[in-house]
């Protein structure tokens, strides 16, 4: 009988061979954004800004004085005005849509819209 531990040598390779993992690299150059407020979107429609502190290749962020964008109890996805304080949270990326900055931002013309 196997004991409750498993072989950890068939999570390696089943021939004993070590592969080499490919570095995730990430998309986005957060770093420009380390100590500033963001704005973050998340699936299932919260949103949450705060001081980006920290953050890793898959996109997991490190929020601190966090605000939580409520929603409308009677529209899920419309939000209220109303926020709710969580402090210092960890964001786990796979579930992150967007981020933008607070500051800075400015509204653009759609320029794939024909100017007449």
């Amino acid at each position: 009988m196997a004991s409750g531990g498993g072989d950890k040598r068939e999570k390696v390779n089943q021939s004993g061979e070590q592969k080499e993992k490919k570095r995730k690299e990430s998309i986005l150059d957060l770093s420009k954004y380390l100590e500033k407020t963001i704005r973050v979107k998340f699936a299932g429609g919260r949103e949450a800004s705060g001081v980006l502190k920290g953050y890793d290749p898959l996109l997991n962020l490190v929020l601190d004085n966090t605000s939580e964008y409520l929603r409308d109890p009677d529209d899920p996805y419309k939000l209220t005005d109303d926020t709710r304080e969580l402090g210092l949270v960890v964001c786990r990326g796979t579930s992150v849509v967007l981020i933008c900055p607070m500051d800075g931002m400015e509204s653009i013309q759609n320029p794939f819209i024909s100017q007449d």
